[in-house]
């Protein structure tokens, strides 16, 4: 899973650069996997949803489907 996060957090930075890929979502994606293991990674997460609300809702509902999925 660490590498899973790492991945989504160096998507989302290329993202922010090009604007093809979602970089933020992407971001805060890999630091929420990466939050169960870093604790800096759990801060910067915070702040970035209290700062992207709107993404952060997209994110969580993504990230909902993904569990979903993968109980059933």
């Amino acid at each position: 899973m660490n590498i899973l996060g790492w991945t989504f957090l160096i998507l989302g930075i290329l993202g922010m650069v090009f604007p093809v890929l979602q970089g933020l979502l992407f971001t805060i994606i890999g630091l929420f996997i990466l939050s169960d293991y870093s604790p800096w990674a759990k801060r910067l997460l915070q702040k970035l949803r209290n700062r992207y609300p709107k993404m952060s809702a997209k994110s969580d509902r993504f990230l909902k489907k993904l569990k979903w999925k993968s109980t059933s």
